[in-house]
Formats: C-alpha cells, structure tokens, sequence
C-alpha cells in the first residue's frame, strides 16, 4: 500500500473513533426514557476521553502520510 492509501485509511479509522465515542454513550443511554443536553454531555464524560484522544492522533498520522507522499510526489517532478 503506498503512502497515500495508508493515508486515507489513518483517516478512515480517526472517523470510526470519533463516532464510535457518540454512538457508544448512545448506547449507554439507551435504556432512558428522556434525553436532554445535559444528560447526554454526562453519558459523554463517562465514556472518556480516550476514543477522542486517540481519533486525534490518528488524524494528524493520516495527514502527514498524506502530506509526505504529495511532497515526494513534488520532489520527484523537479528532479525530472
């Protein structure tokens, strides 16, 4: 797989995290007969920071494969 493939699938994979956070304090609450802002921000809190945390880094790891490959790709035309 070249740079820009892992690139897209780094992205890929910060947006299964970042809605994986959501749909897990969804499911957390799903027993609930109200919703409210509030109670949802606290079902947030419960679940954590790590999925946020982690969607981050794997977004900026997919950008920079990204970058990296379309600075190679520049590179290599001014070489020819």
């Amino acid at each position: 797989m070249n740079k820009r493939g892992t690139g897209m699938v780094f992205i890929l994979i910060s947006a299964i995290l970042f809605s994986a956070k959501y749909i897990s304090a969804a499911i957390f609450g799903s027993g609930l007969t109200s919703w409210d802002e509030e109670l949802f921000q606290n079902m947030l809190a419960y679940i954590g920071t790590p999925l946020h945390t982690l969607s981050i880094l794997a977004l900026a790891i997919g950008i920079s494969y990204i970058c990296w490959a379309e600075f190679e790709e520049i590179r290599a035309k001014k070489r020819i």
